[in-house]
């Protein structure tokens, strides 16, 4: 079947024109089911992950709304607003706004926490049509009379699961109930666990439902492994990738990941020492010093970034290459969403998780949630052979399909010049389809993860 076109779609001509100016002709899977069911005025219920689009198709039919039916707005108050988890978020949503509005007279605002309130207290003093905002920084803002919800026409709960996981489920709920009855309301998730699917129930009214196969996303240009090795060498083995990084001809940036705060810290500082240019990102740091961290990092001035899973949605840098679980996360489904920062706009990207001793059973849940064992790179200097096989041991107990070790990858640490090729091996692209989609009943976690 031959995909729709933007042209087909009912959408107002000033959207259609910066449209044909980004040279966007084909709606992604979750825009062209989403886009239409949005202007036929449905709740809409969306599962996608990060990189699927699914942002213009929220952005477009809203813009088109205020276009078509243009309205004062009232001090304080918005016609739009959107939800999001962290403030990278909110800001990669407000700039998606701008872009497609572009020929569109409307007023947005950004309302998140790290910077000074009195900037986004101002600008809500007017009204706008469209705010996007983090649940802490809106509530502080609610509680101070500066923001009034009771307008809202269009409410957009985005990157659901990411929300609960962070702890703002209270926080969601609360600014649910400030909402007027009559709304149109989106909630897009990347999994649909009973938690999260018992919120859709309170918040949508007979929802459409769009599901988008995360088999058909960037993962699949996504090559990646795991290392097992002792808790000191993983050092020396992420050296040893760095300088692969820095001898490749493209994608050289790499995304480091970190259980915590200090953690990305030490490991910054520790890799600038050794020569490799690094800085780090978390919940600590304020939203200027990350806008700058990731500023120099997206202009190539500091190629390393160190992060925990603040930087996991929200960042969208094309030429990052290079994606390393320093430490496993503990929270399963937040391996997707690491390895979904390289492969970005049609790139290949590698992924490489390190898996000590103590992290063998975050690594049986990741297994389990993407529900195939993650291909193994053991042709390094520090490959531990026990510890590769307590893990088989332990994931065949859990029932989990057993995979041998997968002495592929890019030889001579990641390098893509002269011995950087890919040899074969149990775990290359060709050994069957990828299913990255979520377990669906899984909703456990072993403690909240340092942001």
């Amino acid at each position: 079947m031959t995909p729709t076109p933007f042209e087909a779609l009912p959408l107002a001509a000033p959207i259609l024109r910066v449209l044909r100016e980004l040279n966007y002709d084909t709606p992604s899977p979750v825009q062209a089911q989403a886009i239409p069911l949005l202007l036929a005025g449905r709740d809409l219920l969306g599962c996608a992950q990060t990189g699927t689009g699914k942002t213009a198709s929220f952005a477009l039919p809203i813009l088109h709304a205020i276009h078509e039916r243009p309205k004062q707005i009232k001090p304080r108050g918005c016609r739009t607003l959107v939800l999001t988890p962290t403030r990278e978020l909110a800001g990669q949503v407000g700039k998606s706004f701008s872009t497609y509005g572009a020929h569109i007279r409307f007023k947005q605002t950004l309302i998140y926490g790290g910077v000074g309130q009195n900037p986004q207290v101002s600008a809500m003093r007017g009204g706008v049509d469209v705010l996007v905002a983090t649940p802490g920084r809106l509530l502080d803002l609610i509680d101070q009379r500066a923001v009034d919800l009771s307008g809202v026409e269009f409410f957009v709960l985005d990157e659901v699961d990411r929300m609960l996981d962070m702890g703002f489920a209270r926080d969601v709920k609360r600014i649910v109930s400030l909402l007027p009855a009559t709304r149109q309301s989106l909630f897009f998730s990347a999994t649909l666990a009973p938690s999260i699917v018992e919120l859709a129930q309170t918040i949508l009214k007979n929802p459409a439902r769009v599901t988008i196969d995360p088999g058909t996303t960037t993962a699949e240009r996504i090559e990646h492994q795991v290392c097992f090795l002792d808790r000191e060498n993983k050092r020396h083995l992420l050296e040893q990738l760095l300088r692969g990084q820095a001898a490749a001809t493209s994608g050289k940036l790499t995304i480091v990941f970190s259980r915590t705060k200090h953690g990305a810290n030490k490991l910054a500082k520790s890799l600038c020492e050794a020569g490799f240019p690094a800085e780090a990102i978390h919940g600590n740091k304020s939203q200027a010093q990350r806008e700058k961290a990731l500023e120099k990092f997206k202009k190539g001035l500091t190629p390393v970034l160190v992060a925990t899973d603040v930087a996991a949605r929200g960042v969208d840098v094309k030429d990052v290459g290079l994606v390393v679980n320093f430490d496993l996360p503990n929270e399963p489904e937040a391996y997707v969403h690491r390895i979904g920062r390289t492969g970005r706009a049609g790139a290949e990207g590698r992924a490489v998780s390190f898996c000590a001793e103590d992290e063998r059973e975050f690594l049986r849940e990741i297994e389990k949630v993407i529900k195939m064992p993650v291909p193994r790179w053991d042709d390094h200097a520090w490959h531990d052979e026990g510890l590769a096989d307590r893990h088989l041991r332990l994931r065949s107990g859990g029932g989990m399909i057993q995979g041998g070790g997968n002495r592929g990858g890019r030889q001579g640490g990641g390098s893509r010049q002269g011995g950087g090729s890919r040899q074969g091996g149990g775990g290359n692209r060709g050994g069957g389809e990828r299913d990255y989609s979520n377990a669906s009943g899984r909703n456990n976690r072993r403690g909240p993860a340092s942001r």
